[in-house]
């Protein structure tokens, strides 16, 4: 627990909030100067027993019920990385799910930006896989730039991947599947994401490996054939990133190379220099 830290995350915006903005007056006695809601106030909206709030502001609370964040993150409005902040702060780890439901669903329009600044095909999705933007080297990936509207489903069973995803059957679906069965074991509510797994239990080979899915692959530095529809075979290989403003969502960047595989290592990681 960082006391510091978690204290003044929460008085900051205890500061913010208005009492009238729910039906409370502003405290008047004397001494009292800080703005905004008071500890005991905070008490009263969340139906908490007293010095519930202050506990948890002063870090006197060790260990803090989930429901009680969570109840305090949404009094507060607080955004997703407030809320990753606030359990980081209160229970050292990060929260098992977003605050909101909807997190990753949506992204800044300049992203679109970025990605047309990119040489190499990128794309960003949702945390079902719903396309949300992409750059035209990335529609160039896909048979007359059709561009489908959800990732996964394309790659899992449309008829289509299996040509432009070399040998799919062996290296891409166990990268690709895996994926899909994690995603849903986290939230086996999403109803995107039910669908694409009824779809690939309608696939014949796509049930097979997908019963058999275990284990999953990162993506970053990972390297499979691919068959370009302009440029022709080739290998890409991938990297991955989140974007901060959406929790969930993916930033998918491949990097492909026309010809045969290249015989060589990988490239050496990436550190800082150390310090003169």
């Amino acid at each position: 627990m960082d006391k510091v830290a978690l204290r003044l995350l929460l008085s900051e915006r205890r500061a913010s909030i208005a009492p009238e903005s729910h039906g409370l007056s502003r405290p008047t006695r004397q001494g009292r100067r800080a703005r905004g809601l008071s500890q005991a106030q905070i008490d009263q909206i969340l139906h908490r027993a007293p010095d519930t709030y202050g506990r948890l502001e002063s870090g006197r609370y060790p260990n803090p019920p989930v429901d009680l964040l969570l109840d305090v993150a949404r009094l507060f409005r607080m955004n997703e990385q407030e809320w990753i902040a606030l359990w980081r702060y209160a229970l050292g780890q990060d929260p098992p799910r977003p605050l909101d439901s909807r997190s990753g669903e949506e992204l800044p329009g300049v992203w679109q930006e970025i990605l047309d600044g990119m040489s190499h095909p990128a794309y960003i999705n949702d945390r079902s896989w719903n396309l949300l933007a992409h750059n035209a080297p990335f529609a160039a990936l896909f048979p007359y730039r059709r561009v489908p509207a959800n990732t996964m489903r394309w790659m899992a069973v449309e008829p289509d991947a299996r040509t432009v995803l070399t040998d799919w059957e062996t290296a891409w679906a166990p990268l690709v599947l895996p994926q899909l069965r994690v995603a849903l074991a986290a939230d086996p509510s999403d109803k995107t994401l039910c669908g694409i797994e009824q779809d690939v239990l309608a696939d014949p080979v796509a049930e097979r490996l997908y019963e058999s899915a275990s284990a999953y692959s990162p993506l970053d530095g990972d390297e499979r054939p691919l068959r370009h529809p302009e440029l022709g075979h080739g290998w890409v290989t991938m990297c991955a990133a989140q974007p901060l403003a959406a929790p969930g969502s993916r930033l998918i960047m491949l990097a492909f190379r026309p010809g045969a595989r290249r015989r060589r290592g990988r490239p050496p990681v990436l550190r800082a220099r150390d310090a003169e």
